[in-house]
């Protein structure tokens, strides 16, 4: 008996001098949402910037996406993240390059666009048409998958993407948090990447400040004056204004395109055929998608090709270097009737250039909360 109680109270003492092994804790679904801060000058910022009901943005979500947007996994060979081509430093657009270069070495053969104020693009488009150069994406979702599948982008299978995040030692977690969810789905990491583009907003420019207090005074006399040139309506071709607006809004507009398609005359027969690769509707073809003014400091060089180095040289094409074809857009062949120019000399064009640098908001490439976690 007293044997059987001795080994009773050594297993009892064993059981607790033993080190418990720590319960690993339950990741909660965190649904808190994220609160974008909308410009103080815009009136009902929701009516401007709608999220899908089925894609609200997280807390988690966002950091979700987020670390995916950087994170090179979702390439063939793990080398390259959307952030390759992507790099905040630039708004978002590829290092100054002409065409961005994929994880085998092949360029591609257009310019890699700039990612800001996406979201917008979903509420305002004129069209279904809404993503990339061509149009060949309707909602970021969508989006996020061509440049993983790309053969010369990033070349992975939908497949691997899910199996290599499904075995990572963080992401499985991760989901959970965002999405309620311990399995990895490739539509979960389409909305956690689209959670991410919808907070790259950027509006906080000298040309924003004018907008927020209507004071002149925030200009100088050139930008001003580059102002009233980028608004300014030339009907006939001869008034020394630019003509811009129909594209890139009347003064006092929030967002610099008019969220349309237009062939621009860049050549008389485009060997890339924009949104007609995708609508197959002859009437687009050569059209290419209206990027907004704002950040092109830091977003050259400029067009879907890439061919203009410098803002001076893209005044200049409007002004005396457009091309005339049956497929260019009526607001570009109308000057064709007074010789193809805007007739800007000079000091216009060199005052253009200066308003448009004024359409640069610094802080957009140097926020944290859109830099690499």
């Amino acid at each position: 008996m007293k044997k059987k109680l001795l080994l009773v109270f050594l297993v009892v003492l064993s059981i607790a001098c033993r080190k418990d092994k720590p319960i690993e804790e339950e990741v909660l679904w965190d649904r808190t949402p994220y609160l974008i801060a909308y410009p103080s000058y815009f009136t009902n910022p929701q009516d401007f910037l709608k999220m899908p009901d089925n894609n609200p943005l997280t807390n988690a979500g966002v950091e979700l996406g987020r670390k995916l947007f950087y994170d090179p996994i979702l390439s063939a060979n793990n080398t390259q993240s959307c952030a390759s081509c992507h790099n905040q430093k630039n708004a978002f657009s590829d290092n100054g390059k002409k065409f961005s270069e994929g994880i085998h070495g092949l360029f591609g053969t257009r310019n890699s666009m700039p990612l800001f104020n996406l979201g917008y693009w979903e509420s305002k488009s004129k069209t279904n048409h809404r993503f990339f150069w061509d149009g060949g994406a309707n909602d970021l979702e969508r989006q996020v998958l061509a440049p993983i599948q790309n053969p010369i982008e990033m070349d992975e299978s939908l497949l691997n993407v899910v199996n290599k995040l499904q075995v990572h030692s963080e992401y499985s977690k991760l989901f959970k948090k965002a999405f309620g969810s311990d399995s990895i789905y490739i539509f979960l990491v389409q909305k956690a990447i689209a959670q991410f583009e919808r907070t790259l907003i950027s509006f906080g420019s000298k040309y924003d400040k004018y907008l927020q207090t209507k004071n002149i005074a925030v200009f100088t006399q050139e930008e001003y004056s580059g102002m009233q040139t980028l608004f300014g309506v030339n009907d006939n071709g001869a008034s020394g204004l630019g003509d811009c607006f129909h594209c890139h809004g009347s003064q006092g507009t929030y967002f610099l395109t008019d969220f349309d398609f237009h062939n621009n005359g860049l050549d008389v027969y485009p060997t890339d055929s924009g949104l007609y690769h995708i609508t197959n509707n002859i009437s687009d073809f050569g059209k290419f998608k209206t990027p907004s003014l704002r950040n092109l400091v830091f977003t050259a060089p400029y067009m879907h090709d890439g061919r203009f180095s410098s803002l001076d040289s893209v005044v200049e094409f409007y002004n005396s270097g457009t091309k005339n074809s049956i497929y260019v857009d009526p607001l570009i062949g109308k000057h064709f009737t007074h010789g193809g120019t805007l007739n800007l000399n000079i000091k216009q064009k060199a005052d253009l250039v200066s308003f448009l640098k004024c359409l640069t908001d610094s802080t957009f490439i140097t926020n944290p909360k859109f830099d690499k976690p």
